[in-house]
C-alpha cells in the first residue's frame, strides 16, 4: 500500500472542532488539489467560500431565516448556532456550465470530488474536517443569501479546524457488502 491508501482507510470526519483554522498557506494547498479533480473539458465548474469570524454568526443567521414562522424556538437556535461548531465552513458551490458533451450531472460530480480533495488536503495539513448538507444546503433563501446564481448548487458545508477530542471509530463495511464482479 501506499501512503495515499494508508491515509484514505484512517481518514474520518471530525466532528469537534476549535480554532485554530487552516492557515492561508494549507487553504492554498487544498484549493490547489480541488482543482485537480476530475474536470471533463476543463470547465472548472466549482468554486468555494470561505466563512469564519463574525461570517460564522452570519451564516448561522442565514440558516436560522429558513425555518417557518411557526417552528420551534430551539431547532431555529440549533441551525443558528450551526456554524459556530467550527472556526471555519467551507461552502463548496457547484457553478455548471452550459456544454454540449458535459452534462449537468458530470459537472456536479467533478465538484463534490473537488470538494472531498479539499477535505482530504486540509486533514492531510492536520486539520479535522466534517462535510455537512442538510435542508439548509438546498434552501433557496440560502443560496440567495450565499450570492448563488440561479444555476448553481451547494455541494457541501466543510466544517474546518482543529480536532478539539478524538470520538470513537466509526466502523466501516466489508467490502464484499458493497462490491460485485459482473457479468
Amino acid at each position: 500500500m501506499t501512503t495515499v491508501t494508508d491515509f484514505l482507510l484512517n481518514r474520518s470526519s471530525e466532528p469537534r472542532l476549535e480554532a485554530p483554522a487552516p492557515d492561508p498557506a494549507a487553504l492554498d494547498r487544498a484549493f490547489s488539489c480541488a482543482a485537480r479533480a476530475p474536470d471533463h473539458a476543463l470547465l472548472r465548474p466549482w468554486r468555494y467560500l470561505v466563512v469564519e469570524g463574525e461570517g460564522l454568526e452570519a451564516l448561522g443567521e442565514l440558516f436560522a431565516s429558513t425555518c417557518a414562522n411557526n417552528s420551534d424556538e430551539k431547532e431555529i437556535e440549533k441551525l443558528r448556532r450551526a456554524p459556530l461548531r467550527a472556526p471555519m465552513v467551507i461552502v463548496g458551490i457547484a457553478s455548471p456550465r452550459t456544454h454540449p458533451k458535459v452534462p449537468e450531472i458530470e459537472q456536479l460530480m467533478s465538484a463534490a470530488a473537488g470538494m472531498s480533495f479539499v477535505e482530504l488536503a486540509l486533514q492531510d495539513a492536520g486539520y479535522g474536517v466534517m462535510w455537512r448538507t442538510g435542508a439548509v444546503a438546498y434552501h433557496s433563501s440560502v443560496h440567495a443569501g450565499l450570492g448563488l446564481e440561479e444555476h448553481e448548487q451547494i455541494v457541501g458545508f466543510l466544517y474546518t479546524g482543529t480536532v478539539s477530542a478524538s470520538k470513537p471509530a466509526v466502523p466501516r463495511p466489508e467490502v464484499d457488502e458493497f462490491v460485485r464482479h459482473w457479468p
